[in-house]
C-alpha cells in the first residue's frame, strides 16, 4: 500500500520563470520504500485552512538500479498552474530544509529498460516523467535507442533543458532530440506552432520507423496526447504499443453515459488486508464512501488523471465519469478508479489491495 512519510526537502532548483524541481533526502530505513520504476510520480500533501491538498508530480530523476539500494533522493518537476493550491506554494514558500509528506510512488506509465528503439511525444511538463524514462533506459541498455520529440512555447518556458541537453551529451549515437517551439522561431530546425495531427502525422515518419518503435510514451496536456495517439493510430501503431499520461484536463472534457443510480447501494472494500461494508451517500464516488470510512485509501488527484485510487472491481458493476489513467487492458481486466466511480448496482465490491 502508497504510504506518506516525511521527507526533507534537499534542494529547490529554478527551472524556468514559472516551474522548479524539488529534491527530496530519503533516509536509508526508507529507501526501498521509495523505490521507483521510471515514470512513476510522488503525491505530495499538505493543508491549507483546514483541507487535505493533494498534488501528484512525475519523478524526473533515473531510477535506481535493480539489484541497487533504493534511491537517496527523488526529484520532481513543478510547474505553476494559475490558481493552483500547491504548486505556487512550490515556487513561492517551500524551501531547503523544509519537510513535506511524500507519499511512496505509483503509477504505470512506466518503462522497464530493454534493448530496442523507443519514443516520446510531450508537452511542456509532460517531459518530466520522460527523462527520468529516457536517462534510465540509456544508461541501463546499451542496446536502446531513444527519440523525444517536445513541444514548448518558448525556450525560455522548457523545463529540464540542462538535462536534456546532458542526455545528448552522453548519448549522441543514441538519442535523439526534436524540440518544437508554438511561440518562437528557432535559428535552426523545425518551424513553430502547434504540434497537430497533421504536422505530427509528416513529422513522425520522418523521423524514425514509425511501426518499428517498440514503445511510444506520450505526456502532456489532454489535446496534444489524443492527437499524438490518432497520428500513431493512424500510421498502423498498434494500440499495446502507446502509453499516455495526461497532465492537464479541462473539466468536462469527458463523462461516461448517464446510468441511473440505484435507490440504494453498499460498497465492500477491501484495503491493506482488511475489509468494510458502507452505504453510498447520494451522488458520491465510491472513493468518497471508502475515505468517510477509512482515511488511509489511496488518492492523490480525484480527476481521474494520477490513477492512485486504482481498484479492482470484484463484483458488481459502476458507471466511471472519466478515465485518463488507466491503459484499455487494465479496464479489460476489470481495474476502476474509485474517483470516479458511482454505483449501478445495489452493491459493489472493490479490491484495492490486488
Amino acid at each position: 500500500m502508497a504510504r506518506f512519510h516525511p521527507l526533507q526537502v534537499a534542494a529547490v532548483d529554478r527551472l524556468t520563470d514559472d516551474s522548479v524541481a524539488l529534491t527530496f533526502a530519503v533516509p536509508p530505513a526508507l529507501r526501498e520504500d521509495y523505490r521507483h520504476s521510471p515514470g512513476q510520480h510522488l503525491a505530495l500533501r499538505r493543508t491549507v485552512d483546514g483541507t487535505e491538498v493533494r498534488r501528484t508530480y512525475s519523478i524526473c530523476s533515473a531510477a535506481p538500479a535493480p539489484d541497487g539500494e533504493g534511491p537517496d533522493t527523488l526529484r520532481v518537476g513543478v510547474r505553476l498552474v494559475e490558481g493552483g493550491a500547491f504548486s505556487a506554494y512550490a515556487l513561492k514558500e517551500i524551501a531547503v530544509g523544509d519537510e513535506l509528506d511524500v507519499m511512496t510512488p505509483a503509477g504505470r506509465f512506466t518503462l522497464e529498460p530493454a534493448a530496442g528503439l523507443y519514443a516520446a511525444v510531450v508537452g511542456g511538463s509532460g517531459i518530466t516523467p520522460v527523462l527520468s524514462i529516457a536517462a534510465t533506459l540509456l544508461a541501463r541498455e546499451p542496446q536502446a535507442r531513444f527519440c523525444l520529440v517536445r513541444s514548448d512555447r518558448t525556450t525560455a518556458s522548457t523545463m529540464f533543458l540542462e538535462e536534456v541537453a546532458d542526455l545528448k551529451d552522453r548519448f549522441p549515437e543514441r538519442f535523439q532530440l526534436v524540440t518544437v517551439l508554438s511561440r518562437e522561431e528557432q535559428q535552426a530546425g523545425l518551424p513553430s506552432g502547434r504540434l497537430d495531427e497533421e504536422r505530427l502525422s509528416a513529422l513522425l515518419p520522418a523521423l524514425l520507423p514509425v511501426q518499428s518503435v517498440a514503445g511510444w510514451f506520450l505526456c502532456g496536456p489532454f489535446g496534444l496526447v489524443q492527437s499524438a495517439e490518432r497520428t500513431l493510430r493512424g500510421l498502423g501503431v498498434p494500440r499495446a504499443r502507446i502509453h499516455e499520461e495526461i497532465f492537464h484536463v479541462d473539466d468536462g472534457t469527458t463523462a461516461g453515459p448517464s446510468i441511473p443510480a440505484p435507490v440504494h447501494s453498499t460498497v465492500t472494500a477491501r484495503l491493506d488486508g482488511r475489509g468494510g461494508t458502507w452505504p453510498v451517500q447520494d451522488g458520491e464516488s465510491l472513493l468518497e464512501t471508502v475515505l468517510r470510512n477509512r482515511a488511509d485509501a489511496p488518492y492523490a488527484c480525484k480527476g481521474g488523471v494520477c490513477g492512485t485510487c486504482r481498484a479492482f472491481l470484484v463484483s458488481g458493476e459502476v458507471r466511471m465519469d472519466r478515465n485518463f489513467a488507466l491503459e484499455p487492458e487494465e479496464t479489460d481486466a476489470g481495474y476502476v478508479l474509485a474517483c470516479q466511480s458511482h454505483p449501478v448496482t445495489e452493491t459493489v465490491e472493490l479490491d484495492f489491495d490486488r
